[in-house]
């Protein structure tokens, strides 16, 4: 990276950590692209996902920009090493939510209506009302917000981007929460029986 480039950044985060936010613009317009098309676009393969990534990357910079110092090596590098990290934890929630996503369908599975329950029709239809009888105590029992992604993601079986724009989140931020809200059900679902 030519000096200037460096003199030019020390500047900038020097101003930064003074609390210029037109600074920070400065150095989010300079490597925002950058990240975005050499680090988490092809770490995560979803354009979605990576501006998701991208914004989590600038709001962590922003918050520990006081711990970094330059010695001589572009800021872009520090970017990126945080970029990873977010990429890498948005990986590990979606593994999670995924775990746990096969745990509550395979719970369920009677009343998603992928199998028949078992029994004839009188004993199944029985069985089927107390599961569903079941399931809306355990809804009824978690924080609402958990209640809202299970009902919207699951039993209304909207897509990921509907539910997040209907919870107006962001989609990695709705990932988390329908983890959480699978850990909640299923806590309390086996507390239960």
């Amino acid at each position: 990276m030519p000096e200037h480039d460096l003199v030019w950044e020390k500047r900038c985060l020097g101003r930064i950590k003074k609390g210029d936010m037109q600074a920070f613009g400065e150095l989010y317009y300079a490597f925002s692209n950058r990240l975005f098309t050499r680090v988490l676009l092809p770490l995560l393969g979803d354009r979605a996902a990576a501006e998701d990534a991208l914004a989590e990357t600038f709001k962590t910079a922003l918050e520990k920009i006081g711990t970094f110092e330059q010695k001589g090596v572009s800021v872009f590098h520090w970017l990126a090493r945080i970029g990873k990290n977010k990429a890498l934890d948005m990986h590990r929630a979606r593994e999670r939510t995924g775990r746990a996503l096969c745990n509550f369908e395979g719970m369920l599975k009677p009343l998603l209506g992928d199998s028949p329950l078992p029994g004839n029709g009188l004993q199944a239809e029985e069985e089927g009302r107390r599961l569903r009888e079941a399931v809306a105590r355990v809804l009824d029992k978690l924080n609402p917000r958990y209640r809202k992604v299970i009902e919207l993601r699951f039993l209304q079986d909207r897509s990921r981007k509907e539910c997040a724009e209907m919870l107006e989140l962001k989609l990695g931020t709705l990932d988390v929460l329908v983890l959480r809200a699978l850990r909640a059900f299923r806590k309390e679902w086996e507390e239960q029986t």
